[in-house]
């Protein structure tokens, strides 16, 4: 039985947050991950109103003291959020699924949301990654190939990738010789291997400096614990990203979580509100789960009043006909672009650095589709496993001293970011929104997913990847 590499990475996750009690949800399913114990409130007379309702709901069929339902942490913060205390996970009570039912009459009274969970937000996207990276073929070319044009920093296009830090040695690498912005924190562990998702951000930078040359392209490690953190803390975390070198023209985000709701993160709700008044594009990944859930903040895009601030993004497979087998789809992603096997810097190249294999590759597509996707590949043994901690077998271990390979939506948004960027700079165009505007509706090329044609954004110098596809019957 192939592990369930969802089930591994909520392992990961919890052991580098070792202070707070995740749970899966809603059912233990594997959508999302949550805060055990604690809900979301929006300050003052709304977390008032939720923190009395649940005490007296508890009080009365719980037997709980009023007391046990409390506010925790900061009692205001810049996302205008309050983490409300539900239950006990040091004695085995969560109270979360509780509070929510106890609240849906008063949610109902008041004609919107008073409380969410405290989901965990992503890299991984959902703590399900579509691939891990592989070393690419020494002398193989970054793939979308780097742009013949040149940067010019009195036109350059501003990009803020929100991800994990730069490596220290990116600056090897001559795309990113002028990109700037936080080093990636603990880039090796104890034993000198990478860790997990090191070098995601630097991935993601170069392909926007591939794609788009003319960018002012700053990383921010917002996600460098191990690119998980709480929603709770995401919102202020954001706005520190922007506020520290201003509104840039386009944001790229490559995290999220499903939810419950189809009205997007409690957390957010500030910034995306701030988001909605400025000029600035946010370019979010769909999402790596094989499903038509809404994920966010990218399905802030099917909302009327986002629909010109976000951009939506899922991952087409490497010949760029049809979506790739990990890609979220529906109404709610605005746009694919490239996500399977697309080649960029992992690390600066200045010396050689180990990386173990976290998961183990399934034997066959999970998502149940047919041709060779990045469910079966890399070929490896993983050191996660529903079989033990320790694995079964001894782990692959693989050497990076150059560019890397890598999949999923996470790389996808980068390159359909940097599209707009490219666009603004060939047309003198100095609104990304419109800019983005202009790109979609001047689009001539479609692929299919699901059945359906969609709007599909393919670099100039990307190259298809041939894909095995299973024979038609007679």
């Amino acid at each position: 039985m192939a592990p369930q590499r969802f089930h591994e990475q909520f392992r990961h996750i919890q052991r580098s947050m070792p202070d707070v009690a995740l749970a899966m949800g809603p059912d233990d399913d594997g959508h999302f991950l949550y805060e055990k114990g604690v809900v979301l409130a929006r300050d003052g007379a709304e977390a008032r109103a939720v923190e009395d309702a649940v005490r007296a709901h508890f009080t009365e069929t719980r037997g709980l003291v009023p007391d046990h339902v409390r506010r925790v942490g900061p009692e205001t913060n810049r996302s205008g959020i309050t983490r409300i205390r539900v239950g006990d996970p040091a004695e085995g009570d969560d109270g979360v699924p509780h509070a929510l039912r106890a609240l849906t009459e008063a949610e109902g009274r008041r004609g919107h949301r008073l409380v969410s969970r405290n989901h965990v937000v992503h890299i991984a996207v959902n703590a399900c990654p579509g691939d891990e990276p592989v070393p690419a073929p020494r002398g193989e070319p970054a793939n979308p190939a780097p742009e013949e044009s040149r940067h010019d920093p009195d036109t350059a296009v501003g990009v803020l990738v929100v991800d994990t830090g730069l490596v220290h040695d990116h600056g090897a690498y001559p795309l990113l010789a002028h990109t700037t912005g936080d080093p990636q924190v603990s880039e090796t562990d104890a034993d000198g291997l990478l860790r997990q998702y090191v070098g995601h951000g630097t991935f993601i930078a170069g392909i926007v400096a591939a794609v788009a040359p003319n960018t002012d392209i700053t990383v921010r490690g917002t996600l460098n614990d191990v690119g998980a953190i709480l929603e709770s803390e995401f919102g202020g975390k954001l706005f520190e990203a922007v506020e520290q070198g201003g509104w840039p023209d386009i944001i790229s985000l490559s995290a999220g979580t499903s939810t419950e709701s189809a009205v997007g993160l409690l957390g957010l709700d500030a910034f995306m509100r701030e988001l909605r008044e400025q000029r600035t594009l946010l370019v979010a990944a769909a999402g790596n789960n094989g499903s038509d859930t809404p994920f966010w903040p990218a399905a802030y895009a099917s909302l009327p009043e986002y629909a010109d601030t976000v951009l939506s993004v899922g991952a087409l497979r490497g010949d760029g006909a049809s979506e790739a087998c990990f890609s979220n789809h529906g109404p709610w992603v605005g746009a694919y672009a490239p996500g399977e096997r697309l080649t960029s810097a992992l690390t600066g190249f200045d010396a050689p650095v180990p990386y173990v294999y976290q998961h183990s590759t399934y034997d066959a597509c999970r998502f149940g589709l047919g041709y060779a996707c990045t469910c079966r590949f890399p070929r490896h043994t993983g050191v996660l496993s529903d079989t033990g901690e320790s694995g079964t077998a001894e782990p692959d271990q693989v050497m990076f001293d150059g560019l890397a390979q890598w999949s999923g939506t996470s790389f996808a948004t980068p390159a359909a970011a940097a599209l707009v960027a490219a666009h603004m700079t060939a047309h003198k165009e100095r609104d990304p929104r419109a800019a983005r505007r202009q790109l979609l509706s001047s689009l001539t090329e479609y692929a299919e997913v699901r059945g359906a044609h969609v709007p599909a954004l393919r670099p100039p110098t990307w190259r298809p990847v041939p894909v095995a596809l299973p024979a038609r019957s007679a």
